[in-house]
């Protein structure tokens, strides 16, 4: 069970009595995370770096709130000299992850309409950019500073050293930053199943939450990423195929571009840290 961080109590918002914050997990960032026992709001905190991060998550939650696509909104921004608090509301449902494989399968498209929600706002409305020379050079410097977890990594590439994943890459790079202008959407940047919420009676998506890197990118970005997380959830091969053919067809894309699709699975591990 998760415990509360100490310190942590002067930076949460002051409840009613009868409602406490309740500490749920630490995210992958480190960021502290903590669920009001009403179930209608979360809080994050932040310390050091983190913490202008955390403003930027606050920003992008602010910012796509009022399309209604199905989001958090910000209830509260609370900061300090090195830490920071952001209060959200909270979303209906349950994390994807959470879901069967019999029941993900039932959700499945409705997730997918979800994310091409977000893929059909308008780029030149969205303030924030995740362009893929910027994420290679995030990849760089994690790499740079050995910050790379190796349980972020495929299985067949946690042996091999950070920095020949990254060349491997580069060599690759050009001819993707050809391609992406072609498909520039907004993305969620870690469309993961964790991130969607479903409900659990009906199988329909309820909204995206942890937006921390949402902006223009690349769509194969969400693509990737997406159907490399379900793949373990999925029973079978055939399932596995049948989700990748679903999401191709709600996106209306006839031939999905297998390089791309690759690419953005191998270089997103590597701009964590």
């Amino acid at each position: 069970m998760s415990r509360r961080h100490a310190g942590d109590e002067i930076l949460l918002p002051k409840l009613p009595t009868g409602r406490e914050w309740t500490p749920v997990r630490h995210g992958e960032s480190g960021d502290r995370v903590y669920r009001r026992s009403d179930g209608g709001a979360y809080a994050k905190i932040a310390s050091g770096k983190a913490a202008a991060l955390l403003e930027g998550e606050r920003d992008r939650v602010a910012w796509l709130a009022p399309f209604r696509l199905g989001s958090p909104s910000v209830c509260e921004w609370i900061a300090a000299e090195n830490e920071a608090c952001l209060v959200i509301s909270a979303l209906p449902g349950v994390p994807a992850s959470e879901l069967s494989a019999v029941d993900l399968k039932k959700a499945w498209p409705s997730i997918l309409r979800q994310l091409k929600l977000l893929h059909e706002l308008p780029t030149e409305a969205c303030p924030f950019g995740r362009r893929l020379a910027s994420m290679f050079d995030r990849a760089a410097d994690v790499v740079r500073r050995d910050a790379v977890n190796p349980d972020f990594l495929a299985p067949e590439d946690q042996n091999t050293p950070p920095g020949e994943l990254l060349d491997a890459l580069r060599a690759e790079l050009p001819r993707h930053l050809i391609d992406e202008p072609s498909d520039l959407v907004i993305c969620h940047g870690d469309a993961c199943l964790p991130n969607f919420m479903v409900d659990a009676d009906t199988h329909r998506s309820t909204g995206v939450i942890d937006l921390g890197r949402l902006g223009t990118a690349d769509r194969y970005v969400d693509f990737s990423l997406l159907l490399g997380n379900a793949r373990e959830s999925w029973t079978g091969e055939a399932d596995a195929e049948a989700a990748r053919d679903c999401l191709f067809d709600i996106h209306g894309i006839s031939a999905p571009d297998e390089d791309r699709l690759a690419f953005y699975l191998r270089l997103d591990p590597l701009t964590w840290g």
